[in-house]
């Protein structure tokens, strides 16, 4: 279930689906996103669908994860990216093949070390890790020239948007627990913030003020 043949079709889908970026698809169809996953399901890595990774979080859809990197990097090349929920890691290792410097915060410890080990697994040293609440960001190491949220606040919060250098990108879902979310993109120029709705989503809800030892 993890041959090259089922990355293939994995890869088939996306483009079906309108993911177009050819880096972002081949960096997927590189990066072995069983190993972000219990053995019990590893089975199901490529299928595109969200999966559980325990702690009520998810393994992004695959689509997601291709239209978020795409989203994020569709001006260009960026060299600082916040990620706002390094959950398994999966995400994280698709940008960190694709940015200079990926900085990511996790609330859930056990996740992070999880992510940490597969991170070093893949030799991917690019990557900066962080416990603590991500929706205050990662102020000290900003700004950034992009942000990606893998969690969805209620409204976005005015740090992540400050944090953000002129020129910079917020991919971020927002929307209410259980209810219908959408994925947003913000852009962050001379005159302020531009303000651009993507599509329907659905992703956990950020959580603010707790953190998990």
């Amino acid at each position: 279930m993890t041959s090259q043949r089922t990355r293939d079709r994995l890869i088939e889908r996306l483009t079906e689906q309108g993911i177009t970026d050819k880096a972002v698809l081949n960096v997927i169809r590189g990066t072995p996103r069983h190993i972000f996953l219990d053995e019990a399901l590893s089975h199901r890595a490529y299928e595109d669908s969200s999966l559980p990774i325990g702690f009520q979080q998810t393994l992004s859809q695959p689509y997601i994860v291709a239209r978020m990197t795409e989203l994020l990097l569709a001006n260009g090349p960026r060299s600082r990216v916040l990620e706002v929920g390094t959950g398994s890691g999966y995400q994280t290792a698709i940008l960190a093949q694709m940015v200079e410097r990926v900085f990511s915060v996790e609330r859930i410890r056990p996740l992070q070390e999880k992510a940490r080990q597969r991170l070093r697994q893949l030799g991917l040293h690019n990557v900066h890790l962080r416990h603590a609440d991500g929706g205050m960001g990662w102020k000290d190491r900003g700004p950034f020239d992009a942000i990606l949220s893998a969690a969805a606040p209620e409204v976005v919060p005015p740090e992540l948007l400050e944090q953000l250098a002129v020129g910079g990108r917020l991919v971020i879902p927002v929307g209410p627990v259980g209810k219908q979310q959408s994925l947003y993109v913000f852009d962050k120029t001379e005159e302020g913030i531009e303000e651009q709705l993507i599509e329907p989503v659905l992703f956990v809800p950020m959580v603010a003020g707790v953190v998990v030892a």
